[in-house]
């Protein structure tokens, strides 16, 4: 059995994901066999695996980190969050039902066992696994039925280090107040702590080290700077488009406005990592930008609820406008379904809305159906004839005149639609923006001449390297991979 090490946070966004990408990638160098895992995730930034399911796209960064292939085992329990008290339940890949959240902690202990599968499955492929936690240990009002955090960590006898968030402020009262409100087993699992986000002279944080250590008995494995490298990794949770700076004025300027249920965003990260691009996230509140060159509409986890945000925000008037000027729009799955004429519901399957009525920019109409599209593509990009490698995520069928001229021709057929003019278009697949070529060929179109295009899957290749070597300079690599111990059971 292969040894195994948790990383946990005293929060969410302390930084968990990237810290597990960078220590994979870390692991790799030094000759490991290395799988990541994560027990639970809530996320609607998705990903596709070979085996045919869905994880968090986390988990597939961390996969790319650790040189091996995406498996739905990874994250064997992905909650889509559809409203503010429900979500779509994903396990070991595959949508088994919906449920709100009351009703979710119900169902952990039967969700255990799924989970325990699926880690004996990553821990039999390699010598190293690296789990991520979930929110907070911290959160032990939600202890009994915990499978993400202690409650994994016990059952298996997996050693956790603690991640604490110092840019947040705070960061001794939250290591030590999570030390304070822990069990006695819980506390035993944690085998030391690692200090996350530090700007500035790392010196002057010694004496809050040696707080740490006499208030808890954990030693520190480090402290980790900010790491400027992190922000071009695709990223998992919508909290950073609204953490996002406002953006300079670029050749080219893309408007993506901020839906309640954003979903799979790090598609505009390759044309974010253009440098003559500014891709502008339109918060709640904000017109969108009567320059800008494009309106891309993202996936939605909840199209219907979304469409209704959309017009709240009067984002509807702002995109017709735009087209009114000669401006372009592309929708991306549930934004493609948006730009239509009617979305419908007649199954439920999103709530009490059976009907919508659609932008209308596409002479479309889309039904949401129970069956979800899942599954990885390729494609030839019409016109151009460009390959383009993504994947599909989505609960609808579409059709109208408008898809007789498509987007893409898959390898399963076309996808998408667009007007005669070809302003306004959209399609169902994910991640067309990674592939180089077609990305420099649409931004010719939208006016950027001239400049070297940026190779998007080598930057990230670069990039994880980039974080393992510093990683390798602040952290005490030895001590902490020595820390990881083969677990006792799996039942």
């Amino acid at each position: 059995m292969a040894r195994t090490l948790m990383l946990q946070g005293t929060g969410s966004d302390v930084g968990k994901t990237v810290l597990v990408a960078g220590l994979c990638r870390a692991a790799v160098h030094r000759g490991y066999a290395v799988r990541p895992f994560k027990p639970q995730n809530m996320s609607n930034n998705a990903a596709v695996t070979d085996d045919g399911g869905e994880i968090g796209r986390a988990q597939w960064l961390q996969a790319l980190a650790c040189k091996v292939a995406p498996s739905l085992h990874m994250n064997p329990v992905l909650l889509k969050p559809q409203s503010n008290s429900g979500s779509q339940v994903v396990v070991q890949g595959q949508v088994v039902g919906q449920a709100g959240a009351r009703d979710y902690q119900a169902l952990k202990r039967s969700l255990f066992k799924a989970v325990l599968a699926s880690f004996r499955i990553q821990n039999e492929a390699c010598d190293l696994v690296i789990v991520e936690g979930a929110g907070s240990p911290a959160e032990v009002n939600l202890r009994a039925n915990d499978i993400a955090n202690m409650g994994f960590a016990v059952a298996t006898d997996t050693p956790v280090v603690l991640v604490g968030d110092i840019d947040r402020g705070g960061v001794i009262a939250s290591l030590v107040g999570t030390h304070t409100i822990l069990s006695e087993a819980d506390r035993r699992q944690i085998v030391g702590y690692i200090i996350n986000k530090f700007r500035g002279d790392v010196s002057l944080f010694d004496d809050g080290l040696l707080s740490i250590e006499q208030y808890t008995g954990w030693p520190s494995f480090g402290v980790v700077p900010w790491l400027e490298e992190a922000g071009r990794l695709p990223a998992e949770d919508s909290v950073v488009l609204e953490q996002m700076a406002a953006p300079q004025n670029g050749v080219v300027r893309i408007a993506v406005p901020h839906l309640a249920r954003i979903a799979n965003f790090d598609d505009f990260d390759p044309l974010a990592a253009e440098d003559d691009v500014n891709v502008v996230v339109v918060r709640p509140g904000e017109a969108i930008p009567a320059d800008v060159s494009l309106v891309i509409l993202p996936g939605s986890k909840a199209t219907i609820s979304d469409l209704k945000c959309l017009r709240e925000n009067g984002w509807d008037v702002d995109i017709k406008a735009h087209v009114r000027r000669g401006g372009q729009v592309l929708g991306i799955c549930g934004g493609y379904q948006m730009l239509g004429r009617t979305v419908s519901d007649p199954s439920g399957i999103e709530g009490d809305d059976p009907f919508i009525d659609g932008l209308g920019l596409l002479d479309i109409d889309t039904v949401l159906e129970p069956h979800k599209v899942v599954r990885q593509s390729k494609a030839r990009s019409i016109p151009g004839d460009l390959a383009v490698e993504g994947y599909e995520i989505h609960m609808g069928r579409t059709t109208g005149p408008d898809c007789s001229r498509p987007v893409l021709m898959m390898d399963h057929g076309p996808d998408g639609a667009a007007t005669t003019d070809g302003k306004v278009k959209g399609c169902y697949m994910h991640g067309l923006f990674a592939a180089d070529g077609f990305r420099s060929d649409f931004l010719r179109n939208l006016g950027l001449r001239g400049t070297e295009r940026v190779e998007y899957r080598a930057r990230i290749e670069e990039t994880l390297d980039a974080l393992a070597a510093r990683l390798e300079e602040v952290l005490d690599l030895d001590e902490l991979f020595n820390a990881a111990r083969r677990p006792e059971c799996f039942d």
